[in-house]
C-alpha cells in the first residue's frame, strides 16, 4: 500500500461513486465514509453500501456516497474530515477511532455514527453509551472481553507462553485504553506485558526485532495498524501473533477473536437508516457487539511447528488450512 493519502475511488469500479449521481438527484442524501486504511477499508465501503441497500437506499437512485481512505496515514484523516464537511455530506460514517475522532474535530453538526470503534467514552467521542450527546452515536467493536479472549487464546494455544508483546498504534486514541485492558488481562492471567508503540507509517520490523531480543512468545496487534504483510511478518519472526481483527488470521497471522464484522457493518447502517428518517445521534445510545468470532489459521501454526488442540478448533467459527 502506498503510503500516502487517497480518495478510495481509482481502480475498483464497484466502490466508486457514479459521477453522475448528482445529475440523476439533486436531493438524494450524501453519505461519506471515512477510514483510516489498516485494515484494507474495501470490506467496509462495500458492506456499508450494500446494507444500506437493502434498507432501500439505493446509490445513485436515492443516495450518493463519498469514500475517503487515509491509506494508513493518521495525518490525513483531518484533511479529509475536512474534504466531506465542505463537500456538505448529510452524514458521515467512520470506521475505527482515528477516523471517529477526525470526523468529531471537524464537525459538531454533521451525524457522525461510528463504525466498530474502540472504548468511544474513553477516547472522548461521546459522554456515555446509553446517551451519546452531541452528533455522534454508533456501533463500538473492541471491549475489554475482546482482549481477554484473545489472551485466553495465547494460553490455550502456547501453554507455556510467558511473555506477550502488544504493538499498538501510537497515533490512535484508543491505543490508551487498548492496553490499559490487556495489561489489566495479562496480570491476571499471568503473562509477562511488553508493549511497543509505532505510528502506522513506520517499518514494523524494528519492533519484531525489538520483540526478538525480548524473547516475546505471542504478540496482540492493535487492529488499526494491520497491514497486508503484518501477517507474513510475524511469520517472517516465527511469532505467533493474535488481534482483535479478523483480517490477521486471514492474511497469515495465527488467532483472532473479534466482534463479527458483517454484524456491525450491518448495525452501522441502521443507524445511518434512522437518521436519515430523522433521528438525531444523541438520541441512539450506542450499540456493544452482541455477536464474535473466533479465526484460526492453522496453515500459519504448522508453519510455526505449533499444535492446536482438537477442543480449540471445534469451537472456531473458521480454521483456515
Amino acid at each position: 500500500m502506498k503510503r500516502r493519502a487517497f480518495t478510495f475511488l481509482a481502480g475498483s469500479a464497484a466502490l466508486a461513486c457514479p459521477a453522475s449521481a448528482g445529475a440523476q438527484s439533486t436531493k438524494a442524501p450524501t453519505i461519506g465514509l471515512l477510514a483510516l486504511g489498516n485494515p484494507d477499508p474495501a470490506a467496509f465501503f462495500k458492506a456499508v453500501r450494500e446494507e444500506l441497500k437493502a434498507l432501500g437506499h439505493v446509490e445513485g437512485r436515492n443516495i450518493r456516497f463519498e469514500a475517503r481512505s487515509a491509506g494508513g496515514q493518521s495525518s490525513a484523516l483531518p484533511d479529509l474530515a475536512a474534504e466531506l464537511v465542505r463537500l456538505k455530506v448529510d452524514v458521515i460514517v467512520a470506521w475505527q477511532t482515528p477516523p471517529a475522532t477526525a470526523a468529531k474535530q471537524a464537525t459538531a453538526e454533521i451525524p457522525i455514527i461510528m463504525a466498530g470503534v474502540g472504548d468511544p467514552v474513553g477516547t472522548g467521542l461521546i459522554a456515555s453509551l446509553a446517551r451519546p450527546g452531541g452528533n455522534v452515536t454508533g456501533t463500538t467493536a473492541f471491549g475489554p472481553e475482546v482482549g481477554s479472549k484473545n489472551l485466553e487464546l495465547i494460553r490455550e494455544a502456547l501453554p507455556s507462553a510467558r511473555r506477550v508483546g502488544v504493538l499498538a498504534n501510537s497515533e490512535d486514541p484508543f491505543a490508551k485504553p487498548y492496553l490499559a485492558s490487556i495489561e489489566r488481562g495479562a496480570r491476571a492471567a499471568g503473562l509477562e506485558f511488553h508493549p511497543i508503540l509505532i505510528r502506522p507509517t513506520d517499518e514494523p520490523n524494528a519492533a519484531f526485532e525489538e520483540m526478538r531480543s525480548k524473547q516475546i512468545d505471542a504478540v496482540m496487534i492493535q487492529p488499526s495498524l494491520l497491514r497486508p504483510r503484518t501477517g507474513d511478518l510475524a511469520l517472517q519472526y516465527r511469532l505467533p501473533s493474535f488481534s482483535g481483527v479478523r483480517v490477521l488470521a486471514t492474511t497469515g497471522g495465527l488467532m483472532s477473536y473479534t466482534a463479527d464484522q458483517a454484524d456491525t457493518f450491518r448495525e452501522t447502517a441502521l443507524y445511518v437508516d434512522k437518521v436519515l428518517k430523522g433521528r438525531k445521534p444523541a438520541d441512539l445510545p450506542v450499540a456493544q457487539p452482541t455477536k464474535f468470532e473466533m479465526v484460526i489459521n492453522l496453515k500459519t501454526a504448522k508453519a510455526l511447528g505449533l499444535t492446536i488442540s482438537p477442543a480449540l478448533l471445534a469451537r472456531a467459527d473458521e480454521v483456515i488450512e
